[in-house]
């Protein structure tokens, strides 16, 4: 009952907004080792009326809800030998995840390799068994991986892998077909993420009858957001 109030509780927050991804990876030109740096993007985003806030690395987690006091969707990136999935592949980042106060715990539920030998559906079942009132976000690439995400029991779905697979659709905006199906169908809230450019995009992917909306670099990713006017430049 517990668990359940508290997913009610965040979808009520969510329902029709969009919720702002602030990260930033070693590499990137917001990552500064010494110290996490995105609470000030999240301290914008709200300012500016975001209802939640998604993000990656413990440092991340911990800063923003205490900068915030926003939920928080929280995920950890890493890159393991034999993983193709990087979006908190083992249970090492869902325990860290969970002792940070993560309100959500987000994970890769594409069907790629993983370097355990297990399927995404073992893995799943496996945090179910040792976290069984966490609030489980599945982000996927295709219809058919968020059928199945929906069968291991997640909470929510996102859409944060569409184009980010080898086999899902390459385009250089947002997949509002799989949203559309995926509304249509899963029966759990689903979340419209990935590639989501500009004002004008978000508001169709929340017409695709989703539940909610993530953007992230369009807003919090600098390099980004410059090489994209970068480009379109070159052809004036």
């Amino acid at each position: 009952m517990e668990k359940q109030k508290k997913l009610n509780d965040l979808l009520e927050k969510i329902h029709g907004k969009m919720i702002i991804s602030c990260q930033a990876v070693p590499g990137e030109p917001l990552y500064v080792e010494e110290e996490s740096i995105m609470y000030l993007m999240a301290r914008a985003a709200k300012q500016a009326g975001s209802p939640a806030i998604r993000t990656s690395s413990i440092r991340d987690v911990v800063a923003i809800k205490k900068e915030t006091g926003l939920p928080v969707i929280g995920l950890v990136k890493v890159q393991y030998e034999g993983y193709e999935s990087y979006i908190t592949p083992t249970m090492k980042e869902v325990d860290d995840l969970v002792a940070a106060g993560s309100d959500v715990v987000a994970l890769d539920c594409t069907m790629r390799r993983r370097g355990d030998g297990r399927t995404i559906n073992e893995f799943v079942a496996e945090i179910r068994s040792k976290y069984p009132e966490l609030i489980l976000m599945a982000d996927i690439s295709t219809y058919e991986e968020g059928m199945n995400a929906v069968k291991c029991g997640v909470d929510i779905v996102g859409t944060t892998m569409s184009g980010y697979t080898a086999y899902s659709p390459k385009t250089d905006g947002p997949d509002y077909e799989l949203m559309r199906r995926l509304a249509r169908d899963a029966g759990v809230p689903v979340i419209g993420e990935g590639k989501i450019h500009d004002p004008a995009q978000a508001a169709e992917a929340l017409r695709t009858g989703i539940w909610a909306i993530v953007v992230g670099g369009a807003i919090t990713r600098p390099l980004e957001i410059a090489r994209r006017f970068m480009d379109a430049i070159q052809t004036v």
